[in-house]
């Protein structure tokens, strides 16, 4: 059967309904827009790192401290992630998003008004932060929810406007900075980012619905097995006839039939309202936020996963140019590094998506290999020297770094993990766990460059926590298949175990009785 759409002439704000995952459509559509997203959200935050030294002489302020300006917006933006969840699920992605371009772009035009650190701390890091997460999220658990085979490469291809964003944003602020300063470049890229609540208009609906079968079925055939299902599932006996619901599935207790016995309507004879077996029942309320993934053991392991690899996302795109000031290189080459680190970024989020998507394989595996080679990448960064040195560093480390930053989240989809039907409840709760690490991690590699004086200290604990990381994304699989399985099948084997209960040989005979005596006494009334 072909895959059908029923709201091809409806306007862009209308929802689009499909009766299978379109894998494709307009979810080409959501993808470029969740690659503008992409750039104008994740892509200004590693590039932040140009501000750096500007920020320290404006506000003669430490590392550490200058650093708590990417803390506090990485931490708000995933410790509000289950807020964005519920807003999502209660007034739809496209108005989250937009309202989300409108937050990110008023805190960072207010920003470059900012007299102190403190006053970027509360736009940039909390009015931006917020904005950050109301963009980001609802954009990705859409785009999941558009493409089902291609998933792996679209998302992972549609990620990587973060790094075009770095490739670009880097060297056009250092050059538009020796133009108009730090001030007025920080004010352009405010009003730039107005471009993400543009994206949240074309984030439409997505309805998938079952495509129609009962036209191909006799009418008698279908309504007929369909009373055989609710009768089922009420699970009564004949002595239920009083609540007027026939229990007996033949064809004449099915309304419609010629063939139908006077028995069928005594429930009108004596005045009872018999059930409508035809209505549909009411379909079940959608949960804001499901927190039932929290007792999935293979989520808790993926989630400490993303709580100590989040150590290893972010500093090193802060402190590359600070690192490269350090060892004697200009102003140019540093932001030529954090360029090459980006493109790098490009083709290692393209590879995962193409690895990712070949079937069959095993896609938790793929992500925990590319996790070990990025820790590998983050402890070479100390042991590099000069221009060259840093360069085939950065593009290593933004090569593995794409393989792992594109595919984390949308991995949350695969069965591994939770699966399609809860990710976005898992999105919202995975990213707030990652909460913790967003903000203890810049100020933590701060803290370190400022009591050793060396910025390779910073390398060294985003690579602790990477490895961390590993271990527990090497958990995820066997809590999956190995504990979660084994007690199911100990709680299978046990109910099979016990022999069936015996019943009498007289059993029907006994309730047909009961019926008939319910019958006569209903009949002398």
């Amino acid at each position: 059967s072909k895959m059908t759409v029923k709201a091809v002439k409806m306007p862009c704000t209308s929802a689009n309904v499909y009766t299978k995952v379109p894998d494709g459509g307009w979810g080409w559509t959501v993808a470029f827009a969740f690659f503008v997203v992409e750039a104008l959200t994740y892509g200004i935050i590693k590039s932040f790192g140009v501000f750096f030294n500007d920020l320290m002489e404006s506000f003669d302020e430490t590392n550490s401290r200058i650093s708590w300006i990417i803390s506090i917006c990485v931490f708000v933006q995933t410790f509000t992630a289950p807020l964005s969840t519920v807003l999502s699920n209660r007034f739809g992605h496209r108005l989250v998003v937009m309202a989300g371009g409108l937050l990110v772009s008023t805190g960072m035009v207010i920003a470059s008004f900012a007299r102190s650190v403190v006053d970027m701390y509360v736009t940039i890091g909390i009015v931006s932060g917020l904005g950050y997460c109301l963009s980001f999220l609802p954009t990705v658990t859409i785009l999941s929810q558009y493409f089902e085979k291609r998933r792996s490469l679209v998302t992972a291809v549609a990620s990587t406007g973060e790094c075009f964003a770095v490739f670009s944003f880097a060297p056009a602020i250092t050059a538009l900075k020796e133009q108009i300063g730090w001030r007025y470049s920080m004010l352009s890229v405010g009003l730039l980012q107005l471009g993400i609540a543009v994206c949240g208009s074309l984030l439409r609906p997505i309805v998938i619905r079952e495509q129609e079968e009962m036209k191909a079925q006799p009418p008698e055939e279908s309504t007929e097995t369909k009373y055989m299902l609710e009768n089922e599932q009420t699970c009564t006996s004949i002595e239920s006839i009083d609540s007027g619901v026939d229990i007996t599935t033949s064809p004449s207790n099915v309304p419609g039939k010629t063939k139908a016995e006077p028995k069928s309507e005594e429930p009108k004879q004596h005045g009872q309202n018999p059930v409508e077996n035809n209505s549909t029942p009411p379909e079940p309320k959608t949960k804001l936020l499901d927190f039932s993934v929290m007792r999935d053991y293979s989520f808790i392991c993926y989630a400490f996963f993303g709580l100590f690899a989040t150590l290893g996302f972010f500093a090193p795109s802060l402190y590359i140019i600070p690192l490269s000031r350090s060892l004697g290189i200009g102003k140019d080459h540093s932001a030529y590094i954090l360029s090459a680190m980006a493109i790098a970024e490009v083709f290692g989020r393209i590879f995962a998506g193409w690895v990712l998507n070949k079937k069959p394989i095993r896609k938790i595996y793929i992500e925990l290999i590319c996790v070990v080679l990025l820790s590998v990448a983050l402890v070479a960064f100390p042991f590099a020297s000069g221009f060259w040195g840093l360069m085939i560093c950065s593009v290593y480390f933004g090569f593995m770094l794409g393989t792992v930053a594109g595919t984390h989240i949308p991995l949350l989809a695969e069965d591994d993990v939770v699966g399609i039907e809860r990710m976005s409840s898992a999105a919202g709760v995975y990213v707030f766990i990652q909460s913790l690490a967003g903000l203890a991690g810049p100020p933590l590699a701060g803290v370190l460059v400022d009591t050793t004086k060396n910025y390779s200290s910073a390398f060294y604990s985003c690579a602790s926590g990477m490895v961390l990381g590993a271990l527990f994304l090497a958990l995820v699989r066997p809590c999956k298949t190995g504990l979660c399985h084994q007690q199911q099948k100990q709680q299978v084997e046990e109910s099979t175990a016990r022999p069936p209960p015996e019943l009498p040989d007289d059993f029907i005979d006994m309730d047909i009785g009961k019926a008939e005596n319910s019958g006569k006494g209903s009949d002398s009334v």
